[in-house]
């Protein structure tokens, strides 16, 4: 039985199914036994998508090393400063998008990149790592052949007896949308965790399917998905999980739930160990 399927976000492009279990198993383990229950790594199955955002091996060719100068305009700058404007929101060491700094370089990028450096969200992680990881987003958004083909991977990984989909990230979104392209009558229970959803312009305006108008007003409500239970994770540090409440987009029915990850605000390990995780996550396989 592989009841849970766990879909990683971003930045996993060199990790499989096999590397995923052998790291993130024991995380979800732990917040299943704070929750007061076990599970065996047969009851779970990991969906690798990362290998579509992977550059192709070559010879003597190095990674990519990418800086300020390759953020493309449009969406990929909108997307760094709502990510901006978000760690300013929750990190007083991050100077806001709109304060006027002696020294500001014209550039976008640049001034977002430079505000986010002295956050706690990029503490260990390159520059350059993170302005990939700002690229797999655009290119999940913006490849229609990408995007089909993560979301047919994940797809594949959904067994007669998955009843709970956790989705990290990026891979909250993908899990979202793949209930909807391929649904699966037999899921229950979708569990966000760090999920940029919420996030307006760069991610729910461009959900398939599209947020609706809300009768009689000029909000847009997104769709509900088809599981019985939604529950959605979030650190208020978290950066990525820009709008930490997602019930006032998609329905008052989600569960949201407020953890403290600690220095790692992101991290899909730290969301996984919380014990209240780990009581979702059994809720939904009996939801």
């Amino acid at each position: 039985m592989a009841g849970i399927l766990v879909v990683h976000g971003i930045g996993q492009e060199a990790q499989g199914p096999s590397t995923l279990q052998a790291r993130l198993f024991p995380a979800l383990r732990d917040g299943i036994l704070r929750a007061g229950a076990d599970i065996s790594q047969q009851d779970v199955s990991f969906a690798s998508y990362g290998e579509f955002f992977r550059p192709e091996s070559e010879f003597l060719a190095p990674a990519p090393r990418y800086d300020a100068s390759d953020v493309g305009p449009g969406y990929e700058e909108d997307l760094l400063e709502a990510l901006w404007q978000r760690a300013a929101d929750c990190d007083e060491a991050v100077i806001p998008p709109g304060e006027e700094v002696l020294g500001r370089t014209p550039a976008v990028a640049r001034r977002a990149l430079d505000a986010l450096s002295r956050s706690k969200f990029l503490a260990g992680i390159a520059e350059s790592a993170f302005i990939g990881n700002l690229k797999q987003v655009s290119t999940y958004f913006g490849d229609k052949k990408t995007r089909a083909d993560v979301q047919e991977k994940v797809a594949e990984a959904i067994a007669d007896d998955t009843r709970v989909i956790v989705g990290h990230s990026l891979g909250s979104v993908v899990a979202y949308e793949v209930l909807f392209a391929h649904p699966h009558q037999q899921v229950r229970a979708l569990v966000t965790l760090g999920s940029p959803l919420g996030l307006r312009n760069v991610v729910f305006d461009r959900l398939t399917p599209a947020p609706a108008a809300v009768p009689g007003s000029k909000l847009l409500m997104g769709a509900w998905p088809p599981v019985r239970m939604w529950a959605n994770v979030a650190d208020t540090g978290d950066v990525v999980a820009a709008v930490e409440d997602l019930r006032p987009l998609f329905g008052a029915g989600i569960r949201q739930l407020r953890v403290h990850n600690g220095a790692k605000a992101h991290d899909m390990t730290s969301y996984l160990t919380d014990p209240r995780t780990g009581e979702l996550i059994l809720a939904g396989l009996h939801a």
